[in-house]
């Protein structure tokens, strides 16, 4: 039988299993705190509210062993677990023996098969299917959700969403998210346009846009507004508009194409200069100038509800509260100044013990210097800062609980490398270590104690993949 029709016989015994559960219950949900995560957790909330079920929500950086007992000691019988989970079966069929659990996940799973019968594992991997570019968290939770309530297919532009915060869209989707896109477009919910790919090319001026613009990267222009503006000068394009200043919006057509001409001319050392153009997906319900109306903006807006330990408000603006949709767009600004701060930690301790350069990689050991929610972010961003030239960058930060947060990016995409395995192997035969994420964002949680040795043979793992490509 088709892997596609598996999983989808897959989903409906989970659904069947989870119409079983009493009416008077309160499920406990469970979530991750990124733009998936939240968005998978809006998604199981408004199906929960269709089916007049009580629930109570948790969301959370990790699974950590420590999180699992103690929700495992929670008065609940019946536990979801959405974008997360799947690396931790084992511990779950141990610590919620007795309970009902489901756990609705797209992540690479320690295993396939689960012994007991009280857990219901939804998982594309368990059918071949790769959950890392095929559908997100919120994709499985949807098409979990859709089955159950055909109503929620209204709802299908939240997967689409998750996904792109995932990093799954690629100038277009795979099979299950492009199935996912459709519905949302026929319901009216998204439009697809092509455009800039560009961060905020919807909402900010354009000069900002170019500024910010590090995926793709343009020489010269990126991280320089000075540049930005002489760049536009120099192809034609006069920055200000009246009395402010210009955006995409009010761009002519002629302007439009020297502004593409002149982005690509500038990037023709890279891989691949035309990069600047893509389909941009664009949210119909969302004010023209709201930073919710670009998908990928809105992906960013939860990722910072999330990463600044305010994941009700992503959940509130997912499901379309205003007045909520309104305090998360204002806490963007926080978000942006905590990453600014980050940046400008590392700009300061670039030349310190802090960060560690070596044979195709850099490794930021902030310490508790950075908030260890905007790590990923910080190595993100670096990962695509002109002036890395080592293929991998890794960054730390230590929680107060006695762990550390380490995250794994590349600085250019490589479709031969999996930052997943690459986290894996470093763990290898290191105490309470834990690996996860995908194949171009992976990321661990180690004991702060243990350190030390995480560098040591990260050191080692990293400079031999990095040779290994250059070979």
């Amino acid at each position: 039988m088709d892997p596609y029709e598996l999983f989808k016989e897959d989903i409906k015994k989970a659904v069947e299993e989870f119409k079983k559960i009493p009416k008077n219950e309160v499920i406990r949900v469970v979530s991750h705190l990124d733009a998936d995560g939240i968005s998978a957790a809006s998604l199981m909330i408004k199906c929960l509210n269709n089916d007049s079920r009580k629930y109570s929500i948790s969301i959370v950086q990790q699974i950590k062993k420590e999180v699992l007992e103690q929700l495992a000691r929670e008065p609940y019988n019946y536990f979801i677990f959405t974008d997360l989970g799947s690396g931790a079966l084992t511990e779950i069929e141990t610590l919620f023996k007795g309970k009902k659990v489901f756990i609705l996940d797209h992540h690479e799973p320690e295993k396939l098969k689960m012994e007991s019968d009280n857990v219901f594992f939804v998982n594309p991997h368990k059918f071949g299917i790769n959950g890392s570019v095929e559908v997100a968290g919120a994709g499985v939770v949807y098409l979990f959700a859709s089955s159950l309530d055909k109503k929620m297919e209204e709802f299908a532009h939240v997967a689409i969403i998750g996904a792109i915060g995932d990093m799954q869209e690629h100038n277009g989707f795979e099979k299950i998210n492009n199935g996912i896109l459709k519905i949302a477009v026929d319901n009216g919910k998204i439009k697809v346009i092509r455009g800039l790919r560009m961060f905020g090319a919807q909402t900010k001026p354009l000069h900002k846009v170019l500024e910010y613009s590090t995926d793709p990267f343009i020489p010269g222009v990126s991280g320089s507004e000075s540049g930005a503006i002489q760049f536009l000068q120099h192809i034609g394009i006069n920055p200000k508009n009246g009395s402010g200043w210009k955006k995409v919006m009010h761009l002519t057509e002629k302007e439009m194409k020297n502004l593409v001409t002149g982005v690509i001319l500038t990037r023709l050392g890279e891989k691949n200069p035309e990069d600047v153009l893509g389909n941009v997906y664009l949210l119909r319900e969302e004010d023209h100038e709201s930073p919710t109306k670009d998908a990928k903006e809105f992906a960013t807006l939860l990722n910072a509800c999330g990463r600044l330990d305010k994941a009700s408000l992503g959940i509130g603006a997912c499901l379309g509260d205003d007045k909520i949709k309104k305090r998360a767009i204002s806490l963007m600004a926080d978000y942006k100044r905590e990453i600014i701060k980050s940046l400008e930690w590392y700009d300061q301790n670039k030349a310190s013990e802090f960060v560690i350069k070596g044979n195709g990689y850099v490794l930021i050991n902030a310490q508790d210097k950075i908030r260890p929610t905007i790590i990923g972010t910080l190595a993100s961003i670096v990962a695509k800062s002109n002036e890395i030239k080592e293929k991998f960058v890794m960054s730390m930060a230590q929680i107060a609980d006695g762990t550390t947060k380490v995250s794994l990016r590349m600085s250019r995409n490589d479709e031969n490398i999996d930052l997943k395995n690459i986290i894996v192997k470093i763990i290898e035969g290191i105490p309470n270590c834990e690996a996860g994420g995908h194949a171009n964002a992976a990321g661990a949680l180690i004991s702060t104690n243990f350190e030390e040795e995480f560098i040591k043979k990260a050191k080692v793992v990293l400079e031999k993949n990095a040779m290994e490509e250059i070979v």
